[in-house]
């Protein structure tokens, strides 16, 4: 197993991954959605109605309990599905952000990909992030 399949391996053990459906429900149950996606994949492919768009370079500035910068909307007891393209880059973030103070961050399985193939709403795509 490489290095970073480890790193992935571990970030994961932690997370209590959604699938699709599930992220749906959640979200429509009060969790936040944030799509880390570069703005080229998000324009092409589109996005998940009602995400928030933070660049992953901010996500934990923007989401940090503790974060001066930290978004209005994220509570420490927040849910918190992050989206990348295919669930990869965004079980490591999840797994930065319980690190730092968010214990219901986790990631969406399949990433947006697995959202869109599974008939879910997407939105047209481009949205920018928040600054």
């Amino acid at each position: 197993m490489s290095a970073i399949d480890e790193l992935l391996a571990a970030a994961r053990s932690g997370l209590n991954r959604a699938e699709p459906g599930q992220a749906l429900r959640l979200q429509r149950e009060g969790a936040l959605i944030v799509d880390i996606r570069p703005f080229a994949n998000r324009f092409e492919e589109g996005e998940i109605p009602g995400s928030v768009i933070v660049e992953r370079i901010h996500l934990e500035w923007r989401l940090a309990p503790d974060s001066e910068w930290r978004l209005p909307e994220v509570k420490p007891d927040s849910t918190v599905i992050v989206v990348c393209n295919e669930g990869y880059s965004s079980s490591l973030a999840a797994a930065d952000l319980r690190r730092l103070g968010l214990p219901g961050a986790t990631d969406l399985e399949g990433g947006f990909r697995a959202w869109r193939s599974a008939g879910l709403p997407v939105r047209e795509g481009g949205t920018p992030a928040v600054p």
